[in-house]
């Protein structure tokens, strides 16, 4: 069976003039502005506010507001999607049936996602359900398509770094350690906006080829 364990994604981003590794020994985790154009961002906010519904989580945790942004799925056969996904996937050097489909996010005020890692718990009752056909997520890219009037940014409170929502602005890392378990480093909260509407894609890799099962 092929497997994908995201290894030498350091290594390509590295490689991307304008990619920027954020200083610590935590994580890897990588910045690239500028990844996506003005026109592309506004062609990505239309597929989100036509098709959005509310966002879910794996492994319910009894907090209706943990969550409390929406969410579509973008389909790669749309040309723009099928585009973004593409040259996500060649900057991360991992085979395009290593991802999931490319999500996109909307929080309007007051919305967030608390604090979170986008790994699936490894004893978590949803785990077999979400990783039984593709395995554990890997890296997650999340590119950020507006800048909302207040509010928004993504904290990564264990390495103390905000990052803040500008258009175009890839954000990256590796929700694994180097031996390949999960990193509990990359716990991040997608912070209450406070002013306007947030809009974010989001891409995940897997350890095996996506399969049938749904996201979260």
């Amino acid at each position: 069976m092929e497997i994908s364990d995201g290894r030498r994604t350091s290594e390509h981003l590295l490689a991307h003039p304008g990619a920027q590794r954020v200083p610590t020994p935590r994580l890897e985790m990588f910045i690239v502005r500028n990844f996506l154009d003005q026109a592309a961002c506004a062609e990505l906010i239309a597929l989100i506010e036509a098709d959005r519904r509310p966002s879910t989580i794996a492994d319910a945790n009894g907090d209706a507001y943990f969550r409390t942004s929406e969410t579509c799925d973008l389909s790669h056969d749309i040309p723009i999607v099928g585009a973004v996904d593409d040259r996500l996937s060649a900057l991360a050097g991992i085979p395009t049936q290593f991802g999931e489909p490319l999500q996109g996010q909307r929080y309007a005020e007051g919305q967030e996602f608390k604090s979170h890692t986008d790994y699936f718990e490894p004893h978590g009752a949803d785990y077999e359900r979400y990783c039984s056909v593709a395995g554990q997520r890997t890296w997650t890219f999340m590119v950020y398509l507006n800048a909302p009037e207040a509010g928004g940014a993504t904290r990564f409170k264990v390495i103390d770094k905000t990052i803040q929502p500008e258009p175009g602005k890839l954000v990256c890392w590796n929700n694994r350690r180097p031996d390949l378990s999960v990193n509990p480093a990359t716990l991040h909260h997608g912070m209450k906006v406070r002013r306007g509407v947030k809009y974010v894609i989001t891409k995940w890799f897997r350890e095996r080829p996506w399969g049938w099962e749904p996201t979260a």
